[in-house]
């Protein structure tokens, strides 16, 4: 099966932003119509799309939720959508608005239990995020650190049902230093659940690594500031994901 390119829209104050190291003052607006956003992803060939309510993620609620509307109208990919979603009825509403998965980050660290309901009710619609600082994994839209480490919080959901972990290096995400392979093949050898590398990615290169052998056990990565400063070419990446295009092709281009 071929890898999934997840294309990012962040949301903050409606726009679709990109932060540094995940700082809501130092985020870089992108596009101000985030559904025309959703579209033109669409329509470069992409088949994910992944939002996160960053206003949301910080106060514990969903505060972006008329541009999600809205993306889910303009597009006909599945989107998975995270920040601020922490109870069964988040969750249930934003199925019902067409949702493809949900992605529970704080919660999967405050409330376990409540991860492992939701896998139960809601079948292959429910992603764990895991975002981690120097290893230990961060809450709350990044603001606070926990002490528990990425693997050890992966595999409190083996055998439950979780249908991705999308595993974020804090310290990578938006400055184009490169995803951390090594933190992120260790964590999906770790488990047995699929998992999504994001943070960081620079450039082809970070593509190409995506099909090697050792990370035959990614769904896939996600990309933000590098698609949208054009750093990786978004028909070679996927030429190259679905095997149209050689590896090398996104080395030397």
């Amino acid at each position: 099966m071929s890898k999934i390119l997840f294309p990012a829209i962040d949301l903050k104050d409606g726009q679709c932003v990109r932060l540094r190291l995940g700082d809501m003052d130092q985020a870089t607006v992108y596009n101000d119509d985030p559904a025309a956003q959703a579209k033109a992803f669409e329509d470069e060939g992409f088949k994910w799309l992944h939002v996160v309510d960053l206003n949301g993620a910080f106060e514990g609620e969903s505060v972006n939720g008329d541009a999600v509307e809205a993306i889910l109208s303009a597009t006909k990919n599945p989107v998975q959508l995270g920040g601020g979603i922490r109870t069964l009825a988040d969750i249930e509403r934003w199925l019902d608005k067409g949702l493809a998965r949900v992605i529970l980050g704080t919660v999967a660290v405050r409330d376990p239990d409540l991860v492992r309901e939701a896998c139960r009710a809601f079948p292959g619609k429910i992603a764990v995020g895991i975002d981690a600082k120097g290893g230990k994994v961060a809450v709350e839209g990044w603001a606070e650190a926990s002490e528990l480490g990425a693997i050890e919080l992966a595999k409190q959901f083996e055998g439950a049902g979780v249908a991705a972990i999308v595993f974020t290096d804090i310290d990578r995400d938006g400055v184009l230093t490169g995803i951390n392979w090594e933190a992120t093949i260790d964590l999906a050898e770790a488990v047995s659940i699929p998992v999504i590398a994001s943070g960081g990615m620079a450039s082809l290169a970070d593509v190409v690594r995506m099909v090697m052998p050792d990370a035959e056990r990614l769904e896939g990565a996600i990309s933000g500031r590098a698609l949208y400063d054009g750093r990786v070419d978004a028909q070679i990446a996927l030429g190259v994901l679905e095997g149209i295009l050689p590896p090398d092709e996104g080395l030397f281009t």
